[in-house]
């Protein structure tokens, strides 16, 4: 199943959901309050348990996003970040939030 939900695009594969961002390498560039009820409302009526965030060609994530991140673990038990940037990378690095959230690279 997949579905556009204005930047994010969305794949459902039974309890993980998966979401990339088309075509947007800056975050910042998106409109945060709409991309969380998004967000929220996907995983709520997808009763998801693992929300996977693909973010090949992400360079730059605003820190508003990051707690957007963090703000979702009350609601899902699992959150991924796949394939970072060396950038998104250093700052999940620096807030610790790689500690957080499972960051790993996966081949196409």
């Amino acid at each position: 199943m997949a579905n556009e939900f204005a930047t994010l695009k969305l794949v459902q594969n039974g309890e993980t959901t998966i979401l990339s961002f088309a075509d947007c390498d800056v975050l910042d560039q998106i409109n945060l309050a709409a991309c969380r009820e998004q967000i929220i409302e996907i995983v709520r009526r997808n009763q998801t348990k693992t929300l996977t965030l693909e973010m090949t060609g992400v360079q730059f994530i605003p820190s508003g996003m990051l707690g957007l991140l963090v703000s979702l673990r009350d609601i899902v038990t699992k959150i991924q970040i796949l394939n970072p940037s060396d950038d998104v990378r250093e700052v999940l690095e620096i807030t610790k939030l790689n500690q957080i959230f499972e960051v790993r690279e996966v081949s196409p």
